[in-house]
């Protein structure tokens, strides 16, 4: 009998889904001069979230798994992101970034900003290609914008927890081009029937209360580092307590934690109702351990080590008995739309919908001749060879923040009461002072 030329490896069984700024890196974009700045770094000079590299590394070294990765991020980032995860030593499968060159050329200034319409399409077809198509997902986003209400939507739609009126509604009310309406309900109607998505981890960059979040229900962990999230995924069986602890070793030689400050995190989760009681012991076992007491282990990092550990140990025992978990809900999509929105609009009514103009090919953004898929691609191209990364940031940033103005007068004009009508004389000679209802 002859033996097969070759073995494939086996599906994954766990997907991993990451985001990259606020997410993985430390980076602030909040306006164009920022955004130039973050374009202009090496990567021995971007800085990412302690704890993130160590998390992936282990997550990784569990082996039957992927990391994706989709990010905001525009696609001339691509070879500095690439060799900064490299620095790290972590390991990925795929990486999506955001064709901004494009959206600027195709007129498409709401899609520089806006979240649903790109990441939800992406997260769908990554989905429907999956070879296995039962493996559950792990998420990990953050709070800058809109991705606890994109994962929590895409694992309910794979679960067919929401209906298409409601999808649509959503898309609509997110303001999504129709091209990438038209890719989510495709991509949708080929994804397997599933329950995939596990945990949905919520970076707190912008410290927002975790009582938020309680909206989406439990599967949605917000976190303040990611020793809390090692903790949930060490709960949850997916690592093991010296991997939590190298975790924490990263956090406490890079970015200044202890272990007074990590159990301060610890208690923070028991609190929400996290159930993690039944991790305490063996992760005392392992911060004790032989192998992280070493060198280069955590308690070696750490003065004094008997008195920190006792601490870490105290401050878990008098927690008592845990309160009630938190409940599961019954997520409210269009209720929850402002969350999708940029946060440069959030709380803004829409603005009146304008009669769309056509051009050639019915633009419906600009009114002016629309530009093939074909055409689009090669004035990126043209655009690419004619600037550097550097210079197409700043391109990109400057038109950006010239559409976010447009758009904010735009709503002004929408939102402004009218001026009220001259008064008109009336049979006595005197004016009225207003129209009457």
């Amino acid at each position: 009998m002859s033996l097969p030329d070759r073995i494939d490896p086996r599906p994954p069984r766990r997907i991993y889904r990451w985001d990259l700024d606020k997410t993985y890196l430390r980076t602030d974009f909040d306006n164009w001069r920022q955004l130039v700045r973050t374009a202009f770094e090496k990567a021995h000079d971007k800085v990412a979230v302690p704890g993130a590299p160590a998390l992936i590394r282990e997550l990784r070294a569990a082996g039957d798994c992927q990391v994706f990765i989709v990010s905001g991020s525009p696609k001339q980032m691509r070879s500095v992101l690439e060799e900064k995860l490299k620095l790290d030593g972590v390991q990925w499968d795929e990486m999506i970034l955001k064709d901004n060159v494009r959206n600027l050329l195709r007129g498409r200034f709401r899609a520089l900003r806006g979240q649903i319409g790109y990441k939800l399409p992406i997260l769908l077809e990554s989905r429907a290609r999956a070879p296995y198509s039962e493996a559950e997902e792990i998420c990990f986003g953050d709070d800058a914008e809109a991705d606890a209400f994109i994962y929590s939507l895409f694992g309910d739609m794979v679960a067919r927890r929401v209906d298409e009126e409601v999808v649509r509604k959503v898309l609509e009310a997110a303001q999504v081009y129709p091209d990438e309406t038209r890719r989510v309900m495709t991509a949708w109607k080929k994804t397997a029937i599933a329950d995939p998505v596990r945990r949905i981890f919520i970076h707190l960059d912008r410290l927002t209360p975790p009582a938020r979040f309680a909206r989406y229900g439990p599967r949605v962990v917000p976190v303040f580092n990611y020793f809390q999230a090692a903790l949930v995924l060490m709960a949850d069986g997916l690592l093991t307590a010296p991997q939590v602890v190298k975790v924490a070793l990263e956090m406490v030689q890079t970015a200044g934690y202890n272990l007074l400050t990590l159990s301060n995190s610890f208690q923070d989760l028991l609190r929400r109702g996290l159930p993690l009681h039944e991790i305490i012991q063996p992760l005392i076992q392992a911060l004790e351990g032989g192998i992280l007491s070493g060198p280069q282990g955590v308690l070696a990092a750490l003065r004094p080590v008997p008195d920190i550990v006792a601490a870490f140990t105290k401050r878990l025992a008098v927690l008592g008995a845990a309160p009630p978990p938190p409940r599961v809900v019954h997520v409210d999509y269009l209720g929850l739309i402002d969350d999708a929105m940029p946060r440069h609009i959030k709380g803004k009514p829409a603005p009146e919908p304008k009669k769309p103009k056509k051009g050639k090919k019915g633009d419906e953004e600009t009114g002016a001749e629309a530009l093939s898929d074909e055409e689009a691609e090669a004035e990126a191209e043209a655009q690419e060879e004619a600037l550097g990364p550097r210079e197409q940031a700043a391109l990109e940033a400057e038109l950006e923040e010239a559409s976010d103005e447009a758009a904010e007068e735009a709503e002004e004009d929408a939102i402004a009461p009218k001026p009220k009508a001259k008064a008109k004389a009336s049979k006595g000679g005197k004016a009225d002072d207003e129209e009457s209802p």
